[in-house]
């Protein structure tokens, strides 16, 4: 079995865990506080970042978006109508955009930030960054959620899916980050109809 490391609270660990999840496939979960700095998590990436896929043979394949390609080479060209990536380029690369668009755009701007101030700081010591939440940060955060939405709404009044005609990893890309978010309580989704729908 696969082992995964992440972190619950992470849009792209969640990601990851989707897409397994989409596959049929089974994970071993092992939660890491990244802020912690094991020894045995850095030895797997010296980065210090998540998650962590630790494959066969335990070769650590390290970020999400490389797992998603990892997971679609080795899993999804045998699922046909259920592959997370479109056959075509163009189709690949809108597929490409949009994940990155989540797990990159949106976690930089809002995502990461709200984790960080709401849920991460109180519960990590003083040394490694804890203490009490930055409310600039979280303003600042908040004040993105709306561009962030607005474009999720468009996205899902628009198309059938996010990023064409079938789910995609854009989707879960956009699940894992709102996910997040709409845990957090910070998505009013009366404003985004389409969205909530999706």
């Amino acid at each position: 079995m696969l082992t995964l490391f992440h972190h619950p609270m992470f849009a792209t660990c969640r990601f990851v865990r989707l897409a397994f999840g989409e596959y049929g496939e089974e994970l071993a979960l092992i939660e890491e506080k990244p802020w912690m700095r094991r020894k045995e998590f850095l030895a797997l990436n010296p980065a210090g970042t998540l998650p962590i896929l630790l494959a066969e043979g335990d070769v650590p394949i390290v970020g999400a978006m490389v797992i998603a390609e990892y997971l679609d080479e080795t899993r999804g060209v045998l699922k046909r109508d259920k592959r997370l990536f479109a056959e075509d380029p163009m189709g690949r690369a809108e597929i490409r955009r949009l994940t990155d668009w989540y797990l990159n755009k949106a976690d930089s701007e809002v995502t990461r930030h709200l984790v960080r101030e709401r849920v991460l700081k109180p519960v990590m010591p003083e040394t490694a960054g804890g203490g009490s939440p930055d409310s600039a940060a979280i303003r600042a955060a908040r004040a993105n959620i709306r561009q962030h939405m607005k474009y999720t709404n468009w996205l899902a009044g628009t198309r059938q899916w996010l990023a064409g005609n079938k789910v995609t990893y854009a989707d879960l890309a956009a699940a894992a980050a709102l996910s997040v978010l709409d845990y957090l309580g910070e998505i009013d989704w009366r404003e985004h109809a389409a969205a909530r729908e999706w």
